[in-house]
């Protein structure tokens, strides 16, 4: 049987997601407008929560969007929401749970890249030093040096006093 390391419980988690907010806000105090776009899945759950953090500690105006890609083959099927006219020429944080090798962040970052944007960063909850892509998380809730076999399980439930994170 696999043992189970909780890494974050749901109170470090919401506090994670709660300082990751208030980053996201200090570096775009000057804007009006703020595009958060979530992976599916949990990157989009995390994204609907820093959403709500932001609409309750900043006057911008944010706007949430649902990326959509298949993470097991993400080349060509990564979509949005929103249209590109939507999120153009604004600032924009693409939100996934966890950083791993960066395929799907990279995937993610590639699909804005033919819109002009005002500033680009990533936020994840895990980064886990495993990079094959030159990607890097400029928000991150929590850094852990793992090895290739372990594995990260985020679980971000309904309720969020429910939510952990654990390494396997």
């Amino acid at each position: 049987m696999e043992q189970k390391n909780i890494i974050l419980n749901s109170t470090e988690i919401s506090n994670k997601i709660r300082r990751i907010a208030f980053q996201i806000y200090e570096t775009n105090v000057n804007e009006s407008e703020i595009v958060i776009a979530g992976i599916v899945d949990k990157g989009y759950t995390l994204a609907e929560r820093i959403t709500a953090i932001l609409q309750e500690i900043s006057p911008m105006q944010v706007i949430l969007c649902k990326i959509t890609m298949n993470k097991e083959k993400p080349l060509g099927t990564v979509k949005a929401n929103l249209s590109k006219k939507e999120y153009a020429n604004k600032a924009l944080v693409l939100v996934d749970d966890v950083l791993n090798t960066g395929s799907s962040l990279a995937y993610g970052v590639s699909f804005f890249l033919d819109v002009p944007l005002k500033k680009f960063k990533t936020a994840v909850l895990v980064n886990r030093n495993h990079k094959k892509f030159p990607i890097k998380a400029d928000f991150k809730g929590i850094s852990l040096s793992t090895s290739f076999h372990n594995h990260i399980t985020v679980c971000l439930d309904d309720n969020p006093e429910k939510d952990h994170v654990y390494l396997t």
